[in-house]
Formats: C-alpha cells, structure tokens, sequence
C-alpha cells in the first residue's frame, strides 16, 4: 500500500507540473516565439531591479570610473534607441561593474545589464561592446529568464516525483537514482542554457547592425573570450555557454541570413 501511495503521489506532483507548464504559454512581442513563461514582463522588471545591487555587490560594486561607466551606458541606449527593442515595455540599464580580474556580462530580468571592467579592458573597439551589450538585450526581450524560471520549476516537479518513486528508506542503493534524476534535470536545463546564448547571438547580430555598429565585431569577441577561458573549459555538454569557437559559426551564419546581400557600408569598424 505505501509503494502504490508514494506512486501515485509522484504522478501526482508530475502531472500538475506538466500541466502548469505546457499550460503557461505566451507569444513574445518582440521575437514572436510562442513561450512557455509563467510571470509578467512587469514582474521581470521587478525582479531585475530587485536583484541588480546583490548583484552589484558581488562584482565589487559598480567602477568608479565615470567615463568608462558612461560610455557603456551611451552604447547600451544606443542600441535601444536605434532598434524596436526601444518599442518594448523593459527599462534598460547599463552597468560597469568593478571586478577588474572577471571576464564577464550579463542581463537580469527586466533589463538591467551588467558588464566588468574585467571584460571592458580585454575589449579594443566600441563595436566589440556594441556586440556584448547586443547579446546581453537579446537575452532580454527573448525573455530567457522567464523560460529558464519556467523550465526550472518544470524540471524539479518532475525530478521531484522522480526521486519520490524511486526512494526507497529501506534501500539506500535507492539514494543514488534520485541524485542521478536530479543530475539529468540540472543537465536538461544547461542544454536550455546554450540555447538561449545562441539566440541571444543572432539578436545581438540584428540589434549591432541595425544601430550603426558592424556585427562582425562578435567574431572578435568570441576570440577574446576563447583566449580569457585559457582552454581549460571541459566537455560542452557540461558548460552553461556554447564554447565561444563554436558560436562563431553560429554567428557568421547569421550574419550571412541577416545581410545576403551585403553589410551596408556606413557601419562602425
């Protein structure tokens, strides 16, 4: 009796897990894509502005160097201001963080976006920002954040019952298989992850060329952060982001479908 009670309860957990996602479906203003989200953009706006100085804070806090901090923002509002992302509802930041030794971006919810001096000083053109900073909004208004929150809660009610159809007290060997179903729901959501980067790079290709700056800098920036890794990044499958060697493919194929005819002329080198 206890077996086919702790079964049915994992069905349970799994079915409205299931059922609340596939049932959360959104089409995205921006992209288009139909999306399976269960918040609004005005809590994603919300959560970002919540979260943006916790996570100042674990960067060192914003740089002290005002004209470096204002030349990110002028190219950040540049690119929203020249592109439709100025048409969407998220209110667009644009921060310079002070960890001089982190090769990093990234964007919360909502639109605050985050670059270190780390990675600021590694980079040589404005349109090399201009392609960071296009990726970081990509994230944005593809609204990542909320499919990954989305994904997230899916992946643990079901990796939930999982572990409660196979735990057994009474066997420990039974410990294992609910780690195990937990390993694949984390490895499930990184697939998810890399993803979300590549999207975010064929927006950021759309969003540099559409505001003056040539898309082709992403090339370069992909090269610096391969060289930042230092090669020590271990199988793909396992890593968050696509391996930035990969990603250049991915970019000069969008590039090629975004321009078949050629870049214009009157692009930023």
């Amino acid at each position: 009796m206890r077996i086919i009670i702790k079964f049915i309860a994992a069905l349970l957990i799994a079915g409205v897990s299931l059922v609340t996602y596939w049932c959360n479906r959104q089409e995205n203003e921006y992209t288009g894509e139909v999306q399976h989200v269960d918040i609004t953009v005005e809590q994603e706006i919300a959560l970002g502005l919540q979260a943006a100085p916790e996570m100042a804070s674990q960067y060192g806090g914003l740089h002290p160097d005002e004209q470096a901090a204002a030349k990110v923002k002028e190219v950040g509002q540049r690119i929203v201001s020249n592109t439709k992302v100025n048409e969407t509802p998220y209110e667009f930041d644009f921060h310079l963080l002070a960890d001089e030794k982190t090769v990093n971006a990234f964007a919360l919810p909502g639109g605050q976006v985050f670059i270190t001096a780390g990675l600021l000083r590694q980079l040589s053109t404005e349109c090399q920002l201009a392609g960071v900073l296009g990726h970081e909004i990509g994230h944005v208004v593809g609204r990542h954040s909320a499919e990954q929150l989305a994904k997230s809660k899916l992946t643990q009610g079901l990796t939930g019952a999982a572990a409660i159809a196979m735990y057994d007290p009474e066997n420990p060997a039974t410990q294992s298989g609910a780690i195990a179903a937990a390993m694949i729901g984390k490895l499930v959501n990184m697939r998810y992850g890399r993803d979300d980067e590549l999207e975010s790079d064929r927006l950021a290709v759309r969003l540099t060329g559409e505001s003056g700056y040539d898309p082709r800098a992403m090339v370069e920036v992909m090269r610096i952060l391969e060289k930042a890794s230092g090669g020590a990044r271990g199988p793909e499958f396992t890593q968050t982001h696509p391996n930035p060697g990969n990603r250049v493919a991915e970019i000069e194929r969008a590039i090629q479908e975004e321009y078949p005819n050629g870049l214009p002329a009157n692009l930023l080198p």
